[in-house]
């Protein structure tokens, strides 16, 4: 991830926004400190897709509302 000092950032910032858009992650310094980070927008529905997908290999649904096969007894469980 490149570095740049504001100075630098200011004088072109167009090349640096362009790097941003293309998904480079641009660290911007002050005094040799990293003051602010420059990325490019993210869809977040793109991103939500994308986590249920990855949810999808390790997570399954099953019938919530099904009998489950464990012994209930309904008089017992009244308040």
């Amino acid at each position: 991830m490149p570095k740049v000092n504001v100075t630098e950032l200011r004088q072109n910032l167009p090349a640096y926004l362009a790097e941003a858009q293309k998904g480079k992650e641009i660290e911007v310094t002050s005094h040799g400190k990293v003051i602010a980070r420059i990325v490019a927008e993210s869809d977040t529905h793109e991103q939500a897709r994308a986590r249920l997908l990855a949810a999808r290999k390790h997570c399954r649904i099953g019938d919530v509302l099904g009998p489950t096969g464990a012994a209930w007894d309904a008089a017992r469980d009244r308040c």
